[in-house]
Parts: structure tokens; C-alpha cells; sequence
């Protein structure tokens, strides 16, 4: 049986929204939720919050989560969120701590439950290297989305596909980040996450909010509050 450590890699600075990983939804802040929701899955082992701030690391302590010192050079707007895997995987290594999965649970999903989080750890099988969780998208590259020039001309970005009905395109979905699971190994030898097979979990729109910028987080904050009354 593989040994699952979960983490939250949760850098201080926020351009889209200042201070974003300690804002409160429910009186708790965001980071929190992410640790609270670990915490409360059996099969995860260890919960680990990767950070360079200072007030994060005490706020995930605080919740019971262990912190991993990450460097200023991973913390960064354009610093590779992969790459801040690495590092956490290779400091336990180095410490002597085994384990076989990886959990990350970015702080910028509050609404997520166990059992989404549980149905993405279950999809992990032998011949799967990662596991995505992703909802219905609002719009398709199908039917109606389109490219946009800088005179303002555009065109439907799937022009060739010739659908003419939404109900006729293929169905697509987005990324969200309620929870990735992947084989510590293949963060290890993989550049990225699609240089693997890839396997998804659909979570419902109302529980996967992506938290970037002040309107999502009102949108998220509302439904919280709709889903605890």
C-alpha cells in the first residue's frame, strides 16, 4: 500500500490578490482549509505546507500542517510551481522519509470536499501517473470561442470543426484545483504534468472555484456562506 503525503505550496506574495493564502472564508483562512481537508483523510499520512512566508509558516503550523522552507527563487510570480515539487519531495528525501504519492491541495480551492479529494486519490491506479480534477467548462474552443487581433478582427478558434450547435461539440471541461495526485517518482523524472498519462476526477462547478483575484474570491466567499447556513 502506498504511503500518501499531501502538501500546500503557498508562496506570500499575490499580484492578483494581495495576501491571498491567509484571507478568511468562514472565519478560516484559505491555506487552512487546504490543511483542514488533509487532516481529515485517512489515507494521507503527513500534510506539509511548502512556503517562503514567514506568517504562512505560522498559520499552517497553527493548523497542524508541517512547513517546508522554500526558497526565495521557487517563490516567485513566474517560478514553476513543478519545479516547488521537486524541492519538497527531494527535502524529505534527504531527511529519510519515504513515501510513494503526492497531494497537492492548492489553498485556492476552499470549497473542496474529502470525497472529491478521495475519489482523485482512488483514480490513481498502475497505469496512471497523475490524477487532475476538472469541472464542466462554460465555453468551448468548439463552438464559441475566438481569437482576437489587435484591430479587433477575431474568428472562432475551431473554425474547421464546423459545429453549429453547441449541443454538437464535444464536450470539454477546465483544469481546476481542487486536487492533483501524481507518483512521487514521475514529478521526479517528468518535465511537466502532461508528459504522462493523465487521468481525471469531475468535481461540481460549486465546489471548484479557483480563487486568482478579488471577484473570485467574493463569488467563493458567497457560496460558502450559501453551503454552511
Amino acid at each position: 500500500m502506498s504511503r500518501i503525503f499531501a502538501f500546500v505550496f503557498a508562496r506570500g506574495g499575490s499580484k492578483g490578490l494581495p495576501g491571498k493564502n491567509l484571507l478568511p472564508i468562514g472565519g478560516t483562512p484559505l491555506i487552512a482549509h487546504s490543511i483542514n481537508i488533509a487532516r481529515a483523510i485517512p489515507q494521507i499520512s503527513r500534510v506539509f505546507v511548502s512556503t517562503e512566508d514567514a506568517e504562512i509558516k505560522k498559520v499552517a503550523q497553527y493548523y497542524g500542517a508541517e512547513v517546508i522552507d522554500r526558497p526565495a527563487e521557487l517563490a516567485g510570480d513566474k517560478s514553476p510551481e513543478w519545479e516547488a515539487w521537486r524541492h519538497a519531495i527531494r527535502h524529505l528525501e534527504n531527511a529519510g522519509e519515504e513515501f510513494d504519492t503526492v497531494v497537492s491541495l492548492p489553498a485556492t480551492s476552499p470549497l473542496r470536499s474529502v470525497d472529491d479529494v478521495k475519489n482523485a486519490i482512488r483514480a490513481l491506479d498502475s497505469n496512471t501517473d497523475a490524477v487532475i480534477t476538472v469541472t464542466p467548462a462554460s465555453r468551448s474552443p468548439f463552438f464559441n470561442m475566438v481569437s482576437r487581433e489587435a484591430d479587433g478582427s477575431c474568428q472562432i478558434l475551431s473554425a474547421s470543426d464546423g459545429y453549429n450547435r453547441r449541443q454538437d461539440a464535444p464536450k470539454v471541461f477546465d483544469i481546476t484545483t481542487v486536487a492533483y495526485v501524481l507518483k512521487k517518482e514521475f514529478i521526479l523524472t517528468a518535465g511537466k504534468l502532461f508528459d504522462g498519462q493523465v487521468k481525471s476526477v469531475v468535481v461540481p462547478k460549486e465546489r471548484a472555484v479557483d480563487i486568482d483575484d478579488a471577484l473570485d474570491f467574493a463569488f467563493a466567499e458567497t457560496l460558502y456562506q450559501r453551503s454552511h447556513q
